[in-house]
Order: structure tokens, then C-alpha cells, then sequence
């Protein structure tokens, strides 16, 4: 993975942790639809946050878990990559 998360990167983990097989154009063209709207359940962005912390050694900022929309999730997982670099 690089330094910054991208929606390449956020499909593919949405392809391992839940088994959904997502666009990752799709995610970054549709800013307003939700994870919900594309089958990710609560259960599923916590193991997508679990690995993240995993991969980068550090944190994620708490309330990843809840964000709603693929670009939200985004920008909370690069501010916290960059925090903790």
C-alpha cells in the first residue's frame, strides 16, 4: 500500500474482509452513496479499520467505524496514516 489510502485499496479490503466485490472507480464516482448502499455493514468497515491498523502500525482515529460514505472514510483514514507517520 502506498502513503496515502485509496479507493483502490479500500475495495480490495472490502473484497477480503466482507466478500463485496466494489468498483473502485464507483466509490470515488459516487461521493454521497453510503457503504450501506453498497452492501458494508458496521461489522464489515471494522475489520476493513482492524487491517488498516494492522498494515500501518497505528491507530486509527476512533469513529472510522462509523463514517458513512467511502470518501468520508477516506479522508479519516489518511489523516490518521499521516498522524501517525
Amino acid at each position: 500500500m502506498s502513503s496515502q489510502f485509496s479507493y483502490e485499496e479500500l475495495a480490495a479490503l472490502m473484497k477480503k474482509c466482507a466478500g463485496l466485490t466494489v468498483d473502485p472507480a464507483q466509490l470515488e464516482g459516487s461521493p454521497t452513496m453510503t457503504f450501506t448502499e453498497f452492501g458494508l455493514d458496521s461489522l464489515g468497515l471494522l475489520a476493513i479499520v482492524g487491517e488498516l491498523e494492522n498494515h500501518y502500525g497505528t491507530p486509527i482515529e476512533p469513529g472510522a467505524e462509523s463514517c458513512k460514505t467511502p470518501s468520508d472514510f477516506i479522508d479519516v483514514i489518511n489523516a490518521s496514516i499521516t498522524a501517525g507517520a
